[in-house]
């Protein structure tokens, strides 16, 4: 089910994505063919020098990448470690990592530096946000909250969130949900569920393999479903855009639609229903 809401309805307004901690590691974001497509912009934030020119170099049409370290407008101490995805404002915790193979090699800590981190509300091209990826190894909870206005005003959310600590004081999945549920989110579901398998304890001589331990997942985050009604119908239609186009959760576009149907008379839930059953099991 591959084909965009825009091709249904062609009047749907731009989404506008915050990326923070917008890496690439050969992978596209669940959001790119959003923007190749012209249907959204992307401010990004990468304070990693060769991260951030690489995503640069790109070229990809309506993006904007920034060296700020996103978080709640404190100095921190950034620890380097031997892997960069592993680098972090946290001290890795050793006393977790242990237990998993590569985790100990990876989190080893190489070098500090003082790090200072920007409040998201604090910078004006992040105003107007409707649909915010995060990914920052343990610092999301301090970004929210250094974006509470923001977060108020966004529509979805997709957070990293961690259920066993590989750093040493990390907010954990029920910190991040509880803070996201203050602004006015609901909880949607969990992608790219990751386990590892506990040392000593080695399948097919695959460290990446997991059997039964949950570490790590990114969550999704949505405007309270409660609230739709009293929501702009561009609103509606901004997550409405990215739920069908990113995550495929048509039940929930039916709802925002019809949603929108009742602000304006129009038919769009009908004409969703009959173009997207269809496409079911593509």
């Amino acid at each position: 089910m591959a084909t965009p809401l825009s091709s249904l309805f062609d009047d749907l307004p731009n989404v506008q994505i915050v990326d923070v901690g917008a890496s690439w590691a050969g992978d596209n974001a669940p959001y790119h063919d959003m923007l190749l497509r012209g249907d959204a912009t992307l401010l990004g934030f990468e304070p990693a020098t060769d991260q951030l020119e690489i995503l640069k170099s790109r070229g990809i049409p309506g993006t904007t990448y920034r060296s700020e370290a996103i978080g709640d407008g404190s100095i921190g101490t950034l620890h380097l470690c031997h892997s960069p995805g592993m680098t972090s404002l946290l001290e890795p915790d050793q006393r977790f990592l242990q237990h998993f193979h590569g985790f100990p090699e990876w989190a080893r800590v190489q070098d500090t530096a003082p790090l200072k981190t920007h409040r998201l509300d604090d910078i004006p091209e992040a105003e107007g946000m409707d649909y915010l990826k995060i990914d920052i190894q343990g610092g999301e909870l301090q970004a929210f909250q250094g974006a509470p206005r923001l977060l108020d005003e966004a529509l979805v959310v997709q957070t990293e969130v961690q259920f066993v600590p590989f750093y040493k004081d990390q907010p954990l999945f029920a910190e991040l949900d509880q803070t996201l549920r203050q602004h006015g989110f609901v909880f949607h579901r969990l992608v790219e569920m990751m386990s590892r398998t506990f040392a000593p304890m080695l399948i097919n001589d695959n460290i990446f393999a997991g059997i039964s331990q949950h570490l790590w997942a990114d969550a999704i985050y949505v405007r309270d479903f409660t609230t739709f009604q009293d929501m702009e119908p561009t609103q509606l239609l901004k997550l409405s855009k990215v739920m069908h186009d990113v995550y495929k959760s048509i039940d929930m576009v039916g709802l925002a639609l019809a949603k929108v149907d009742e602000k304006e008379g129009g038919n769009r839930h009908l004409q969703y229903l009959e173009w997207v059953t269809p496409q079911l099991g593509q």
